[in-house]
């Protein structure tokens, strides 16, 4: 009686345990650039956001507070201007909307506010995070 039973061998087992050890290898390497890049992202996310505050804190530090309108924040200066989100960017024009400064891109809302000379700007990222930002007029209106 000549039995033949189909079965895996040895060297066939080790091999599929080697296709599955390299599949779980670029997996795992794959995940830990993964987090490098969103850990570089959000650090970079905290270095736009403390140049846009140091930005904004200059532009406003010589300026008189005009008014809060239409979720945009007025001043004068030599000239008038005008600080608010246009399409996904927070921007500096002038009174009337005209000329382009970007400040702050990948935006998704904003909500500028001003109670006794105090202006708050609360900015809402793309990615879901959300920053305050104030400033204390000088002075009130």
């Amino acid at each position: 009686m000549n039995l033949k039973i189909k079965a895996f061998t040895l060297l066939e087992c080790l091999i599929a345990l080697l296709a599955i050890s390299g599949s779980v290898l670029v997996i795992s390497g794959l995940t830990t650039l993964m987090q490098k890049q969103i850990l570089a992202e959000k650090q970079n996310m905290q270095k736009d956001w403390q140049i846009f505050c140091e930005q904004l804190c200059r532009e406003l530090s010589g300026a008189k507070l005009d008014k809060v309108e239409n979720n945009f924040l007025y001043v004068k200066t030599e000239k008038a201007l005008r600080f608010g989100l246009v399409g996904e960017n927070f921007r500096k024009t002038d009174e009337k909307g005209l000329g382009y400064q970007p400040m702050l891109h990948h935006l998704t809302a904003t909500k500028i506010s001003e109670y006794a000379g105090q202006v708050v700007i609360k900015v809402n990222f793309e990615q879901g995070e959300e920053r305050v930002f104030y400033y204390k007029f000088s002075g009130g209106k």
